[in-house]
């Protein structure tokens, strides 16, 4: 019996050490699991920072760009609205340099006709020069020739004369006076 007693207390003492032992293994395990969910914990508070850092940074750039968007746009229709200005305005100088272009060759083929008919008045008026230097040229030689006569004397005044009664009969074709 002090044997049976004996081997009673060793195992009582075995399990009583037994769960007490599990307890320290439960314990030690609690805390190493707890540890490793406390260092995964701030890792990914760590995480959850720099997303956060992150995501803020986006959103800024994210403003920035819809800001230089929204200045770009305005620059934009700026740019079109000048560019339709400048059209309208060409549209109209191009019109009125059409108009002028018109009134100009208007003015040429005017001046055309007009310098034709100088040049026909110019030449009607060289004819009629012509005429009057060759008539000029024929009194001279007439003149020229009772000159001779009067100087020799021997022919008289009817003789010189072949037309009994002389007249002027020239009258150019088309002449007209401009004045």
């Amino acid at each position: 019996r002090p044997e049976l007693a004996a081997a009673l207390r060793e195992l009582r003492a075995q399990y009583e050490a037994l769960p007490a032992r599990n307890l320290q293994a439960a314990e030690d395990w609690y805390r190493a699991r707890c540890a490793g969910l406390h260092e995964r914990a701030a890792r990914s508070q760590e995480a959850v920072r720099a997303s956060r850092r992150e995501v803020g940074e986006c959103r800024r750039q994210l403003q920035a760009r819809a800001v230089e968007m929204e200045s770009l746009r305005g620059a934009h229709e700026s740019l079109e609205r000048q560019l339709q200005e400048l059209e309208e305005r060409h549209s109209a100088e191009a019109a009125g340099l059409q108009d002028t272009i018109g009134q100009l060759e208007d003015d040429l083929r005017n001046t055309k006709t007009e310098m034709a008919r100088h040049l026909r008045e110019y030449q009607d008026l060289l004819n009629v020069k012509m005429a009057l230097d060759i008539e000029i040229a024929a009194y001279r030689k007439l003149l020229e020739g009772e000159e001779t006569l009067f100087s020799t004397g021997s022919v008289g005044l009817s003789a010189l004369n072949p037309f009994p009664n002389p007249t002027y009969s020239f009258q150019p074709q088309g002449f007209r006076s401009s004045t």
